[in-house]
């Protein structure tokens, strides 16, 4: 067994690989947490992508485009912040990425696959 430094996939540098991840993804795409954690190799911390994408300074440059990333349901993902999960619905409309009448998008035919992974 690695000692526990070793075995963390989440440390330093993180939130940093997180946004550039995120950047990939074009306007009228989607990707899932858990996709981003994967193409990041740690499939298992799609919560960690949460984690960094809430932390995201509204200032950051270049621009980091959270709100193209959903969870694996093809839904917004509010945690309660129904004004975030608004806003994420907006300007994700405004990219032409509708939700259907069960809140859902339609991940078969908009998920981004990144290009490396």
């Amino acid at each position: 067994m690695l000692p526990f430094d070793e075995e963390r996939v989440v440390g330093p540098g993180w939130h940093d690989r997180v946004y550039a991840a995120v950047r990939q993804v074009p306007a009228g795409r989607v990707t899932t947490y858990g996709d981003v954690a994967t193409v990041l190799g740690s499939p298992r911390v799609a919560r960690h992508v949460g984690f960094a994408l809430a932390a995201l300074a509204d200032d950051v440059r270049p621009p980091v485009p959270w709100h193209r990333v959903i969870n694996a349901q093809g839904r917004i993902s509010s945690k309660g912040d129904v004004v975030r999960a608004e806003r994420q619905r907006q300007l994700l409309a405004a990219e032409g990425v509708l939700l259907d009448d069960r809140g859902r998008v339609d991940l078969k035919r908009l998920r981004f696959d990144f290009p490396d992974a």
